[in-house]
C-alpha cells in the first residue's frame, strides 16, 4: 500500500508541532498492528511496517521457528523454515506480507482513533517539556476567563492555560477578564486533562524576577540579591549586596529619579518596597532590616539566634509596624528572631541596677567599718590587774 500524501502529512507534522517523526512513526505502527488484529483476529502474529523513503506501508504475518509447533497459527518448525531459507534457525521469524486491499474502512478508522490518541499524548509531553523550561520564569498572560475567585491565563507563548488561586493573588487587585498581566510561574505539573500551570503574583519569586526584569545590574550579577521577605500587597524587603567596590547596590535598584523601583511598586499594585543593603555583620543587618524605623543598639544572643533591638520611644510603633509586619518582615529577611525595646524600658532598668549597685556600697561600707571598730576594740582591751601582792590598807 503506498500513499505518499500520507508521508508528506507526517513530515508537516513534524514541522508545525515538532512531533519526531520516527517516534510517530513507531506509534502508528502499533495502531495499524492494533487496527489489522481487530480486523481479522488475534490468531495470527502480525506486523505493519511504514517505510518513509519508499512511501510504503506493507503489512506482515509473522510465524516464530521453534523445535515443536504448538500453535500452527503462530509457530513454524525448523525444517519448515529451512525450505523457505536455508539460514533460518530456531528463534527467527519467518515473514509473509499480507494483501492490504482489504485493511478497509472500519480498520482504518480503528487505527485513525488510536493514531489521534497517541497524538494527543505526545503534544501534551512536548507542552509539559517545553512549559518545564518556564518554570521559574517571570511571563506576560492575558486572563481568559474569572471562575469563583480563581483566574486563568493564557500562556502567550502556547495554548496552554495558567491557573492562579486565589492565594496566588495579590490581595485588593482587581482582574477583568482580556487584562495583560505579568505571573510567576511557580509549578507545572501533569493531570488527566493536560499540564496544569500554576502561576502566581503572590510568590517571593515573582518580586525577584521584577527585579532582574527591570534592574540591569540584578540581571548580570553586579548586584545580587540576599533574601526577600513579603506579606503581599502590604510591604516587601529586599536584602542587596555587591562585591563591587565603586556600586552602590541601594542607589542601583532605586534608579535615576526613583524610576527602577516605581515601575517594580506599580506592577505590585502600590506595594511598598524596603531596600536593605545585606551585611555580613548581624548587628549591622538587623538594625538595616528594621528600616524605615531608627536603632540605636541591637544585642544578639548567636546560640538561640535571638536579638534585642532598641528603639527611640517615638519610634516603637514603626519598628513593629501594624500588627508586628515590620518585625515580623525584618525577622524572615535576616532569620534573626528580634524582640524590639523602647529606649525608656532600658533606661528604667538601668535606673534599678544603679540602685542596686548603691545598696552594694553601702553595705560593703558598713561591713569595712566594722572591722575597723573590731580591730579598734584589739587594740584598746586593757588586761586585768592584780591586786593580790599589794600591802593591806
Amino acid at each position: 500500500m503506498i500513499n505518499k500524501d500520507f508521508f508528506q502529512a507526517l513530515e508537516d507534522l513534524e514541522t508545525e508541532k515538532k512531533i519526531n517523526k520516527e517516534t510517530f512513526i513507531e506509534t502508528l505502527e502499533q495502531a495499524l498492528t492494533s487496527a489489522y488484529k481487530k480486523m481479522y483476529g488475534e490468531a495470527k502474529s502480525a506486523m505493519v511496517k511504514l517505510s518513509p523513503e519508499k512511501n510504503t506501508i506493507r503489512v506482515f504475518s509473522y510465524k516464530t521457528i521453534v523445535d515443536e509447533v504448538t500453535d500452527p497459527d503462530k509457530e513454524i518448525s525448523l525444517k519448515e523454515a529451512k525450505l523457505i531459507k536455508k539460514s533460518f534457525k530456531l528463534g527467527d521469524q519467518v515473514l509473509s506480507e499480507e494483501a492490504t486491499k482489504d485493511f478497509g474502512r472500519i480498520a482504518a478508522q480503528t487505527a485513525k482513533q488510536v493514531v489521534m490518541q497517541k497524538l494527543k499524548e505526545m503534544e501534551r509531553e512536548i507542552a509539559i517539556s517545553e512549559l518545564a523550561e518556564k518554570e521559574d520564569e517571570l511571563m506576560t498572560t492575558i486572563i481568559k476567563r474569572i471562575d469563583n475567585g480563581t483566574v486563568y491565563v493564557q500562556l502567550s507563548s502556547s495554548n496552554t492555560e495558567g491557573v492562579m488561586l486565589p492565594s496566588d493573588q495579590i490581595p485588593g487587585e482587581k482582574y477583568n477578564v482580556g487584562d495583560r498581566i505579568k505571573v510567576y510561574v511557580k509549578k507545572i505539573k501533569d493531570s488527566f486533562k493536560g499540564p496544569q500551570i500554576q502561576v502566581t503574583r503572590s510568590n517571593i519569586g515573582f518580586v525577584r524576577k521584577l527585579f532582574e526584569l527591570e534592574i540591569p545590574e540584578i540581571s548580570s550579577g553586579d548586584v545580587k540579591i540576599k533574601n526577600i521577605s513579603r506579606d503581599a500587597g502590604n510591604r516587601t524587603k529586599v536584602a542587596v549586596f555587591t562585591d563591587k567596590p565603586n556600586l552602590d547596590p541601594i542607589g542601583t535598584c532605586v534608579g535615576f529619579r526613583g524610576q527602577r523601583i516605581d515601575t517594580i511598586v506599580s506592577e505590585l499594585n502600590g506595594e511598598k518596597i524596603d531596600l536593605i543593603e545585606y551585611s555580613e555583620d548581624p548587628l549591622e543587618y538587623i538594625a538595616r532590616a528594621l528600616s524605615p524605623a531608627q536603632v540605636l543598639s541591637v544585642e544578639t544572643n548567636e546560640s538561640l539566634m535571638a536579638s534585642r533591638v532598641i528603639v527611640p520611644d517615638d519610634k516603637l510603633s514603626l519598628a513593629i509596624g501594624r500588627n508586628g509586619q515590620n518585625v515580623r518582615l525584618a525577622a524572615r529577611l535576616t532569620g534573626w528572631k528580634i524582640e524590639v525595646k523602647p529606649e525608656s524600658s532600658v533606661s528604667a532598668s538601668q535606673t534599678d541596677t544603679s540602685k542596686d549597685y548603691e545598696l552594694t556600697e553601702l553595705a560593703d561600707d558598713a561591713f569595712d567599718n566594722l572591722e575597723e571598730l573590731e580591730e579598734l576594740d584589739e587594740l584598746t582591751e586593757l588586761e586585768p590587774i592584780d591586786f593580790s601582792d599589794e600591802p593591806n590598807a
